[in-house]
């Protein structure tokens, strides 16, 4: 009943309450370590994945200040409920794809998550809503420091916390920021953004971070060195660099508003037509004409829909978010029409009653 629940529900992070929610979708810091008494997990063998997924388990278990955490067992999923995770940010999906042991344990706002036996022993992870990276990094590191009471971690005095890809070497901090860019990529000027971000040291991915595709317009910009850097640096780099492509996009908004632009209205009410009346519809191209709804909320161009139920939409319309929500695996076809019923109850709550996918 769990996954029920939790695809019915929304996570703290997208409910579009936090600093710059308007651009900013969530911030979410990462923190790669390792257990010292057993090797890389690619070096690792059943049996030894075996033995760190339930070490971590039970160290943390009796830890009262994480009791909140619920641990699941994500070898013993269904490709739904760990798809499910997935489009939740909650794992990323090697984590699902992976095999043998591996777990993960969420709080119940699902602002934090620790996946265990990914590409390092533990991933812990703190998602905040908007703009928020000092609250986020003052959370992460308390978790951090709860959870080495218990675990010995892979230290090295010179190196730091040592990881899997030397790139996470050092830290092994992962600080990023999820963004919403609908005007930039409507006026041409994002490739421009991400070369000068990439110039700054700053790594830009997709939706489900290294090795996705941009979807909705939704970018993720994380650092990309953490050796020779302390945490409170890293912090500060991305936070430093985020409030620049926030007026960027700011500019652009108003750019296209500025002169009246029937185009972008017209674009607008399209997308918003479309996803009230379409019969059929895919998941991707559900998310490109949410995004041009949600920047026309932004820009009042539309008046009778809130950015939270967007927001919500964005996850629910994805295939497994769909099939827990309907009750059971549907066919690629049919997850088409029953999106596009889904959409028509959320977005025509006059027609269908009170459904408005805010109030579930």
């Amino acid at each position: 009943m769990m996954f029920e629940e939790m695809a019915d529900r929304c996570g703290e992070w997208l409910r579009g309450s936090g600093p710059e929610s308007d651009i900013v979708i969530s911030s979410r810091i990462r923190l790669a370590r390792n257990l010292a008494q057993y090797p890389f997990i690619r070096k690792c063998n059943d049996f030894d994945r075996a033995n760190i997924e339930s070490l971590v388990r039970d160290r943390l278990a009796g830890e009262s200040r994480l009791r909140d955490l619920t641990f699941i067992d994500v070898a013993d999923l269904d490709s739904v409920d760990r798809q499910l995770l997935v489009e939740r940010q909650l794992i990323s999906r090697e984590h699902a794809d992976a095999d043998g042991a591996r777990a993960v344990a969420i709080d119940r706002h699902e602002k934090i998550s620790l996946m265990i036996n990914e590409e390092d022993h533990l991933r812990l992870q703190v998602m905040k809503s908007g703009l928020d990276l000092t609250q986020a990094w003052e959370q992460i590191n308390e978790v951090d420091d709860l959870v080495e009471e218990h675990i010995d971690f892979a230290f090295h005095p010179e190196l730091g916390y040592l990881t899997a890809c030397p790139t996470n070497v050092g830290t092994g901090m992962r600080v990023s920021v999820m963004l919403h860019l609908p005007a930039l990529v409507i006026a041409g000027q994002i490739d421009k953004v991400f070369n000068s971000l990439q110039k700054l040291g700053l790594a830009v991915r997709g939706l489900y971070g290294e090795g996705s595709q941009a979807m909705g317009d939704f970018y993720q910009i994380s650092n990309q060195v953490t050796l020779g850097k302390s945490e409170e640096e890293l912090v500060d780099t991305v936070g430093s660099i985020v409030p620049s492509v926030i007026s960027y996009e700011r500019k652009a908004r108003d750019l296209l508003i500025s002169d009246g632009n029937h185009d972008l209205f017209d674009q607008v009410s399209r997308a918003y037509g479309t996803l009230q009346n379409a019969q059929q519809i895919s998941s991707e191209e559900t998310m490109h004409l949410l995004s041009k709804v949600r920047m026309g909320i932004n820009l009042g161009l539309i008046g009778d829909i809130e950015i939270p139920v967007v927001n919500k939409l964005f996850i629910q319309t994805q295939p497994a978010h769909l099939q827990k929500l309907r009750g059971g695996q549907v066919n690629s076809a049919n997850r088409n029409r029953e999106r596009a019923n889904y959409l028509h109850r959320h977005l025509n709550p006059r027609k269908y009653g009170e459904g408005n996918a805010e109030n579930n």
